[in-house]
């Protein structure tokens, strides 16, 4: 089974005081639109605002505009795997914040380009920073607070909380 569950932020609110208002817009529309597919699919519903499988994610149209968390598993079963859905929906507003998307791969019958390149065994945990590049590989599940840190170490981030 191959998805991609997106969490991004949209400047949806001009205001100087809405910035938790806008992470809160984002993710009540995200929400609504992903009910269906979520039905589908079994994701919790704070993650998939839209979803689509890996294979047919274009990574270069990610390129200078989010962050990617690649969650490998041999089967969406993988207890995990599990703990680490569970760690993202109870923080999902820390990646929303961050610009991040979360491509979900559990099916290893199935190589798609992202398992090729990453070759995982079983469990593991990818961030890729907006520019491209691997920033963090993980055999075990992470939290959110953590993977929030290594993020904000990110020279990219740095930049983006300083123009903000």
């Amino acid at each position: 089974m191959h998805f991609m569950v997106a969490i991004a932020r949209r400047p949806l609110i001009s205001s100087t005081a809405g910035g938790a208002m806008k992470a809160v817009l984002v993710f009540v529309i995200a929400v609504f639109f992903a009910v269906p597919a979520i039905a589908q699919n079994g994701l919790p519903p704070r993650l998939a605002p839209s979803a689509e499988t890996v294979s047919d994610a274009d990574l270069s149209k990610f390129l200078w505009r989010n962050r990617l968390l690649v969650i490998f598993s041999d089967s969406p079963g993988d207890p995990r795997f599990e703990e680490q859905m569970a760690l993202i929906e109870a923080r999902v507003e820390d990646l929303v914040e961050r610009d991040v998307i979360v491509l979900i791969d559990t099916d290893p019958t199935r190589m798609s380009e992202l398992r090729e390149k990453f070759r995982p065994r079983g469990f593991m945990l990818v961030l890729i920073g907006k520019d491209g590049h691997v920033y963090l590989r993980k055999p075990r599940p992470w939290h959110v607070r953590e993977i929030s840190r290594s993020i904000d170490k990110m020279q990219i981030r740095r930049e983006e909380l300083r123009n903000d």
